[in-house]
């Protein structure tokens, strides 16, 4: 099969990679559900909340600002700052007044400064990706549906970790900072808590489900910013490059799709079940992330 002929291949799902948010989404009627969206005010973000509008859902959308909240025009704008902790509460505290949630989709992050910066004695990335997500979905754990589903952004670049994945003697860069590497370990943190949660779901025997998922390399402001997409571009044909609506295919599938209903504890890549690094099943590692998280929490 030429390369052009794998772009265009769909998989298991009947879905892959050039299938778009809306193609995901063309049989599904989202009225009547609620869904929370943090990052919702540029890129695959604003993508998610303009399809996820289309196909009828409520969706409360979060952003830095309150102001930026709104100019994306979400049905409930809600400020969360994820690297400030007073923020993160004030957002749980605002969406536990709202509808129950169908799907909670951690789709905000940021992406390889250049230099060390910090937050409350963290790595703003471990601070922001991680953390604060950590601290939104546990907060609002009970006001998720039945059924409901919490889906993480992660990367494909989890892989850039070292060997031991998580280095929780650095998590403030003290001894030593590589923006690829701390990226990815904020990426690692992403998919192995996805992965615990949903073995506390099943565990407590919920019905509720916890993904993680790699949207794919997609040119935007965040990728822009951190010089990933233009280092794509130098080893990959701009062909290749998803675009914007190819990009937040997967996080809408994933959150929204009658067939992944049931599915928990995965990796996805291209809207299919996909194979995360090795160490993204260490039950171990991925309980002592938990743990050393809430103890993070508990003093910030």
């Amino acid at each position: 099969m030429s390369v052009f002929g794998w772009f265009q291949r769909a998989g298991a799902s009947g879905f892959g990679y050039r299938s778009t948010a809306e193609d995901v989404t063309r049989d599904v009627d989202l009225a009547g559900k609620t869904i929370l969206l943090t990052g919702c005010t540029s890129g695959l973000g604003a993508e998610a909340l303009r399809v996820l509008t289309m196909r009828g859902a409520r969706v409360i959308g979060t952003a830095r600002t309150l102001d930026k909240a709104r100019a994306a025009g979400a049905t409930v704008a809600v400020a969360c700052e994820l690297a400030d902790p007073a923020s993160v509460r004030a957002c749980v505290d605002a969406v536990a007044r709202e509808a129950p949630l169908d799907a909670i989709i951690c789709n905000a992050g940021i992406m390889a400064p250049a230099k060390l910066e910090l937050a409350n004695g963290l790595e703003l990335q471990f601070a922001t990706n991680h953390v604060g997500h950590f601290m939104l979905v546990t907060g609002l754990i009970e006001r998720l549906t039945e059924r409901g589903r919490v889906v993480i952004v992660a990367s494909e670049g989890h892989r850039f970790t070292p060997k031991g994945g998580i280095d929780f003697d650095n998590l403030d860069g003290s001894r030593g900072y590589s923006r690829f590497r701390t990226y990815g370990r904020s990426k690692l943190a992403n998919v192995l808590f996805a992965k615990q949660l949903a073995r506390r779901f099943a565990a407590a025997g919920s019905a509720r489900t916890a993904n993680a998922l790699h949207p794919g390399t997609i040119a935007t402001r965040l990728t822009r910013s951190s010089g990933v997409a233009t280092a794509a571009a130098a080893v990959v044909s701009p062909l290749a490059m998803k675009t914007v609506g190819e990009g937040a295919a997967t996080e809408v599938f994933v959150a929204t799709h009658p067939s992944v209903a049931t599915v928990s504890g995965e990796y996805f890549d291209n809207c299919n079940v996909a194979k995360a690094r090795r160490l993204a099943d260490d039950v171990p590692l991925a309980a002592r992330l938990w743990t050393e998280t809430e103890h993070i929490v508990a003093r910030l």
